[in-house]
């Protein structure tokens, strides 16, 4: 008989948040699952890892005493590092991040914890996805997503991943009956347009709430935000090798040994 694919599981929203509950729900019908996950919210903490300071995984039980769960004090990376290193006894088949609580499509890549959480799987030759539900509440309705994570997470089982390929995965916030399908997209060109809301605490000091709104430079009709806008589930293969390539021989033009 095969051997169930062993499958860890993680996210940013914290372990009791309910992306992460549907996901482990999903893996379950899958594989063997443990779950390695921050004891709080860590969105926006991007590849954070815990070097200053004390590192703590504990065994908890939250719905089913039976399912190995693990809370770490930690970022999204040190889950997953703690996970490889000192929680499992071999080598994950799979990991996969999520399910967040708002969106990761483009330049929010950058940022998110999930997709770090997955892209440090990625870093250590896991085959790895980082799913994200384009609606932010703490109590988002998961259940549009559970047959497209599913779908997508045997696949990835079937045919692997190219080694440094991680997929990022965007489901948009509607019925699925409304749910068009999946579409293969590149990173939409987009960013945020941040301002600082300045206000003064009651001692008198400077304090500053970072706010700002997100901006699609992009209107090609192949970009994940096009996808969503349009009723799509998003697949972006995205890779941690942040080198440009394609700039290496102008750089090389350049009188750079005087």
């Amino acid at each position: 008989m095969r051997e169930r694919p062993l499958i860890l599981v993680t996210n940013d929203d914290g372990i009791s948040a309910t992306g992460i509950r549907t996901l482990i729900e999903i893996m379950n019908e899958i594989g063997d699952v443990v779950v390695v996950a921050p004891d709080s919210p860590q969105s926006g903490m991007g590849h954070a890892i815990t070097i200053d300071s004390t590192l703590y995984v504990e065994r908890v039980i939250v719905d089913n005493e039976k399912q190995l769960e693990y809370s770490c004090s930690g970022t999204p990376a040190d889950c997953v590092k703690l996970g490889i290193r000192e929680v499992l006894e071999r080598k994950p088949d799979l990991c996969v991040s999520g399910i967040n609580h708002g969106s990761n499509s483009s330049i929010n890549v950058i940022y998110s914890g999930t997709m770090s959480a997955a892209i440090e799987a990625g870093i250590e030759g896991i085959p790895a996805i980082g799913f994200s539900l384009l609606d932010y509440k703490w109590n988002a309705d998961f259940s549009a997503s559970k047959q497209f994570v599913k779908t997508i997470s045997k696949n990835v089982l079937k045919h692997g991943l190219p080694s440094g390929i991680i997929l990022n995965v965007n489901i948009p916030n509607i019925p699925k009956k409304d749910i068009k399908g999946v579409k293969i997209c590149r990173q939409a060109k987009a960013n945020w347009v941040e301002k600082f809301d300045k206000r003064k605490n009651p001692q008198g000091k400077d304090y500053y709430w970072l706010t700002g709104k997100f901006v699609n430079l992009d209107h090609g009709e192949d970009t994940d935000e096009w996808a969503l806008e349009n009723g799509y589930v998003s697949v972006v293969p995205v890779q941690f090798d942040l080198t440009a390539h394609h700039y290496i021989q102008n750089l090389n033009s350049w009188n750079l040994n005087d």
